[in-house]
């Protein structure tokens, strides 16, 4: 636990949240925002900063729990008709809260208020680029 953190506060009910799913390895509860009804947060129990410091046993951990919070919220409106399921990771990914969380957005319609944008640079990578791109992934992947 970080005492300094909001999410360590939280997970130690010394800050107030709705709680809507608590167990030994993560806690979900309502993210403040509500940039649509039902936003919710899943953020592990045990302080890690962002998605790099996860284990694998962590991951499985809380990874695996995700489906059936997300069940949950999508069963409880038969208006949710969708669902964005995010996680942030450093400042420059518009990661406020430093303590690994994910978002579930359900989704009601297109005009809901909740957007994202992905533009599309496929013209900018020819085949030469994309391979040097996946080889400097590639080679990490065991670290």
């Amino acid at each position: 636990m970080d005492n300094n953190c909001i999410f360590c506060k939280i997970i130690n009910g010394d800050i107030p949240s709705y709680t809507v799913y608590e167990d030994d390895v993560v806690k979900a509860f309502l993210d403040i925002s509500q940039a649509t009804p039902g936003h919710t947060l899943v953020i592990p129990k045990k302080h890690v900063q962002n998605i790099y410091e996860y284990d694998d046993n962590l991951a499985e951990q809380v990874f695996s729990r995700i489906p059936k919070i997300a069940r949950a919220i999508k069963a409880s409106s038969p208006d949710i008709k969708g669902m964005n399921i995010v996680n942030n990771n450093g400042e420059v990914a518009y990661q406020s809260v430093f303590h690994s969380h994910f978002h579930l957005i359900p989704r009601y319609s297109e005009k809901d208020g909740f957007e994202m944008s992905f533009q599309d640079n496929g013209k900018n990578y020819d085949e030469e680029t994309l391979v040097k791109i996946k080889n400097e992934i590639s080679k990490h992947m065991g670290a």
